[in-house]
C-alpha cells in the first residue's frame, strides 16, 4: 500500500456511498448480442455501473466525497484525469459493487478495487484507449495496423457494453450484424500527463482510409475513451469522419492498409501548407456531395493541389505527368482531368502527399514536362514508391 491516507480516505467514500444506497434494488439489462453469422444471444445483466453513474451526482456534496477528493488532488499522479470524481471514484465505488454483486459491503472487494486504483496511479505512466465503431469497411484478418498505435479490428460481443452500458444506444445502425459493421477503429497508446487528442486521431485515421481506398468509410457517431482499462469518457467522432459517404462497402486489405499507414501522419504537412489543406478538404466534402457541386469540388481541389496559381489546365498537364507512366497514358489523363473524377483527385493526392513537399513537387513535375532528366528520373521514383 502506497499511501495509508488515501486508502482509508477512499474507504470512508465507498462506505457512505453503500449506505446510502443499501437495500437498493439495481435495475437488469436485458441485453441482445448479435453476431454476424451466428445465432443471436441474449443476457440479463444487473446494471451496477449504469445506476451508480447515474445517481453519483448526488453524492458529490457529502463530506467524505470531499475528503476523498481533497486527498487525490494532493497526489500528482491524478493530474492526467480531468474530473477526478468521475474518473477515479466513481470508477472505485462501481469496481467495489460490482465485486460485492450490489450494495452489501465486502472488504475484499474494495481492497482489489483499490489494489488496482493504486497500481495505475503510481504504476509507469498510464495505459489509454480509444475505440470508434467502424462502418464501410470489412477485414479478412482478426486486425490492421496502421501504425502509431492505431488499428482496425473485430469488435467482440458484449465489449463495449461491459465497460460503457449506455453504449447500445451510441451505435451506428445493424452494428455487428453486417458484414461492414463488424470492426472498431481503435487507438491504444501509453501516456504520461496528457491524453491523446481521439477525435483528431481517429478523424486522420478516416481519412487516410478514404484516401487509400475508394469505401464509403466511417467511424462513430462517437468514441469510447478508456484510461488503465477504466472508462474514462465518451466524446464525439468530429462530423465529417462520422459521417459515410455514399459508395460500395470495401475490404481493407494489407496493402491499402500500408498506404492509409503511410499517409495518415502526412496528413500533419496540410498544418504549415494552406493550399494542400484547401485541396484535402474539399476532395473529401466532394464525397458527400451530388452533380455539380461535386465536380465543382473536385476541379477547386485538383487546381489547390498542383494549380501553383495557373488554373485548372496547368494542374492537370501536372497531374497527368505524375500518375502517367507512358506519354500515351499521361495524354489519356490530361484528357481525363478536364473533368476530374472523386478516385483520380484520390490518387493525386496520395501522390503528392508522399512526395512530402508539394513545392518542391511542382517544380520536379514541372522538369518532367520540359523533358529535363532530373525532373523524369524523380517523379519515375516517385511513382513507383
Amino acid at each position: 500500500m502506497r499511501s495509508t491516507g488515501l486508502h482509508d480516505t477512499l474507504r470512508r467514500f465507498c462506505l457512505g456511498a453503500f449506505a446510502a444506497w443499501h437495500g437498493t434494488e439495481l435495475p437488469f439489462a436485458f441485453e441482445e448480442h448479435g453476431t454476424y453469422g451466428r445465432p443471436t444471444l441474449y443476457e440479463y445483466r444487473p446494471l451496477v455501473r449504469g445506476f451508480i453513474e447515474a445517481h453519483a451526482g448526488a453524492l458529490r456534496e457529502r463530506d467524505d466525497v470531499r475528503q476523498a477528493l481533497e486527498e487525490l488532488r494532493r497526489e500528482p499522479a491524478s493530474r492526467i484525469y480531468e474530473d477526478v470524481y468521475r474518473s477515479v471514484l466513481v470508477p472505485l465505488l462501481v469496481r467495489t459493487a460490482e465485486g460485492c454483486g450490489g450494495f452489501d459491503w465486502d472488504d475484499a472487494a474494495f481492497e482489489r478495487a483499490y489494489e488496482e486504483l493504486e497500481e495505475s496511479l503510481y504504476g509507469d505512466g498510464h495505459s489509454y484507449g480509444a475505440v470508434a465503431p467502424l462502418i464501410g469497411v470489412s477485414i479478412g484478418a482478426n486486425e490492421i495496423d496502421l501504425g502509431d498505435g492505431l488499428r482496425v479490428r473485430h469488435a467482440v460481443a458484449g465489449e463495449l457494453s461491459a465497460m460503457w452500458p449506455e453504449s447500445a444506444g451510441l451505435l451506428p445502425r445493424d452494428f455487428g450484424r453486417e458484414p461492414d459493421r463488424l470492426c472498431l477503429l481503435e487507438l491504444a497508446r501509453p501516456v504520461e500527463l496528457e491524453v491523446p487528442d481521439a477525435p483528431g486521431e481517429l478523424a486522420d485515421a478516416v481519412t487516410s482510409m478514404r484516401l487509400a481506398m475508394d469505401a464509403p468509410v466511417a467511424a462513430g457517431p462517437v468514441l469510447f475513451e478508456r484510461l488503465d482499462w477504466r472508462p474514462y469518457g465518451i466524446q464525439p467522432v468530429l462530423p465529417i469522419a462520422a459521417t459515410a459517404p455514399p459508395g460500395e462497402p470495401t475490404r481493407l486489405d494489407p496493402f491499402r492498409a500500408s498506404v492509409a499507414a503511410k499517409v495518415r501522419p502526412l496528413l500533419g504537412l496540410a498544418d504549415e501548407d494552406a493550399s494542400l489543406g484547401d485541396a484535402l478538404d474539399r476532395w473529401e466534402l466532394s464525397l458527400f456531395q451530388g452533380e455539380p457541386f461535386r465536380g465543382e469540388q473536385l476541379r477547386h481541389a485538383l487546381d489547390a493541389a498542383l494549380g501553383n496559381g495557373e488554373g485548372l489546365y496547368a494542374a492537370s498537364m501536372r497531374a497527368a505527368a505524375l500518375l502517367g507512366e507512358t506519354a500515351e497514358e499521361r495524354a489519356q489523363l490530361a484528357s481525363r482531368f478536364r473533368e476530374p473524377t472523386a478516385d483520380l483527385v484520390r490518387r493525386t493526392l496520395v501522390s503528392v502527399l508522399l512526395h512530402g513537399d508539394r513545392r518542391v513537387l511542382l517544380r520536379e513535375l514541372d522538369s518532367a514536362l520540359l523533358g529535363l532528366r532530373a525532373g523524369r528520373e524523380r517523379v519515375a521514383e516517385l511513382r513507383a514508391s
